[in-house]
This record gives C-alpha cells, sequence and structure tokens, in this order.
C-alpha cells in the first residue's frame, strides 16, 4: 500500500472509531473488560503502562486506579473526552496521546506493561501492530490483551454483517482474528515468554432482547454505525441487516436477555 493509501486508510479508520458513542459500549455494555485485563496482568503501583487502542479508557482507567502511570493512545482522540470525564469522575490522571497502533510514538522497550482491551485487535495490519507492541515493552515486562473469538458473539457479529460491508483494504486481516489462539502465536512468535491463552465470556444483561441490542450497536459502536451508513438509501438491505442482527442476538440470549460473549485473554512476558 502507498504511503498515501496508508494515509486514507487510517482516516477512514479514526472516522469509523468516531462515529456514534463508544464511551456507552464500553461504560453500559462490557464494563468490566478492562479490569479482568488489569488483574490478568498483574498491573500495579510504580508501573509505567500503555494501553493501545484505549479507546475511552476501559482498561487505561483501572491501571490508573491501581497506581500505575498510565499512556492511553488511540488514533481516535476523539474517544479521548469521555474517557478524561471518567477518570475525573473516579480521581484518577492520566495521558491521553493520539497513536497509531501500527506505528507508535514510542521508545524501545519504554513501558512496564503494555495493553490492549478490544483495541488493538481493529488496526487492519496484524504483525505490524504485534511488533510494536512487543518493541516497546520492556525485557521482562508484560504484554496483556483481550480480543474476541472468532467464534463468540462478536466475531459472528461482524461475520454477520460482512455481506453489507465494504471490501477490506488489500492485505488487511479480520479484527476476530486476534481471538485465535494459534493467530496470536504466530504473531508474538519467540519474541515472548509465558505465553497464556484463555477463552472466557462476558456476561451480558444490558439488552432485553435482540433488537434491543441491534438499536443500541447501529447507534453507538462505531463498525456498525459505519455498516448501516454505508447502506444508506438501500432499505432492503438494511430491513435484511436489522433481521439478521436481532436474530444473531436472539441465538445467543440465554434466557432472560442474558448472553455471554466470549473472549481471548492473553498475557506473556518480553523476552531478553
Amino acid at each position: 500500500m502507498t504511503d498515501s493509501g496508508s494515509a486514507d486508510l487510517k482516516r477512514r479508520h479514526r472516522a469509523m472509531w468516531a462515529l456514534g458513542d463508544y464511551s456507552s459500549i464500553a461504560t453500559e455494555v462490557i464494563p468490566e473488560l478492562g479490569r479482568r485485563l488489569v488483574e490478568a496482568a498483574r498491573i500495579g503501583r510504580g508501573q509505567r503502562v500503555l494501553d493501545v487502542a484505549a479507546g475511552s479508557g476501559n482498561a487505561a482507567i483501572p491501571a490508573a486506579e491501581a497506581g500505575a502511570e498510565v499512556v492511553a493512545s488511540d488514533l481516535t482522540p476523539e474517544l479521548f473526552e469521555a474517557g478524561r470525564r471518567i477518570a475525573a469522575a473516579r480521581g484518577v490522571e492520566l495521558r491521553w496521546q493520539e497513536a497509531d497502533a501500527e506505528a507508535l510514538p514510542y521508545a524501545d522497550a519504554e513501558f512496564d506493561a503494555v495493553i490492549s482491551c478490544v483495541g488493538v485487535m481493529f488496526a487492519p495490519f496484524h504483525q505490524a501492530a504485534a511488533d510494536e507492541l512487543v518493541r516497546v515493552a520492556k525485557p521482562g515486562g508484560t504484554i496483556g490483551l483481550i480480543n474476541w473469538t472468532p467464534d463468540g458473539f462478536i466475531g459472528q457479529m461482524f461475520a454477520t454483517m460482512k455481506p453489507f460491508a465494504p471490501p477490506p483494504p488489500p492485505g488487511a486481516q479480520p479484527p476476530p482474528l486476534w481471538g485465535d489462539e494459534e493467530h496470536v502465536r504466530s504473531l508474538l512468535g519467540d519474541r515472548v515468554a509465558d505465553l497464556e491463552l484463555r477463552r472466557e465470556n462476558a456476561v451480558i444483561d444490558r439488552f432485553a432482547d435482540g433488537a434491543e441490542f441491534r438499536d443500541f450497536f447501529k447507534s453507538y459502536y462505531g463498525p456498525t454505525v459505519a455498516v448501516y451508513k454505508a447502506n444508506a438509501g438501500e432499505p432492503d438491505r438494511i430491513a435484511q441487516l436489522d433481521d439478521a442482527l436481532a436474530e444473531l442476538a436472539a441465538r445467543y440470549d440465554r434466557g432472560n436477555g442474558r448472553m455471554e460473549w466470549e473472549y481471548l485473554l492473553v498475557t506473556a512476558r518480553r523476552s531478553g
């Protein structure tokens, strides 16, 4: 991809995540995921921590609450305003910085821990992003990730939306691949030690039924908003997408609107 093509892709990616209101997803639907990652990565006082693709701070803010010195980085700085409000309300301070996960503006071995909660998985070129996660971690430092799995609910949501979405750029890989164990092993390789990969479930009880889920996500979740926007003016396709998303959520309903969304929890230490 040419430099101009890459820059255009980044602009479109940033614009997609600025659609809707991601902080509503983070605070109302998956508020516990960031805390789970901070716990698993054993973030604590005195550590210097980088949250990559931090969004509105779902993991960065709990890391700061644990006593770490935290940098919350994201390609879409429009998300920081909500994060700053949440951090202030919870009485913590952290640094917010615009940054591309595939070209982080930090020195080699700068951080004690590098984390990302359903964030870095959306960088389109997985190996470039993985290389950066490893590069900025200190030798012996922690890398901790939570990624949606291909077979879990969010992975299946992206599969459901794919026929309605514009084609991805050449070479881009599907985000849920970051939830596949072999893919993660291949991305990180022998540059990490003590790699642990655990499948867990986020319990979601925010939605009464599939229609409420669909309407919430088509209003607030950037990738879903973008797919609907791409089909504006085509009412038949929008109706098909409406039905498909509501039916998907209904299939995952375990009763009384309770769903389980599978993710892969990744922890490792940088070798060296």
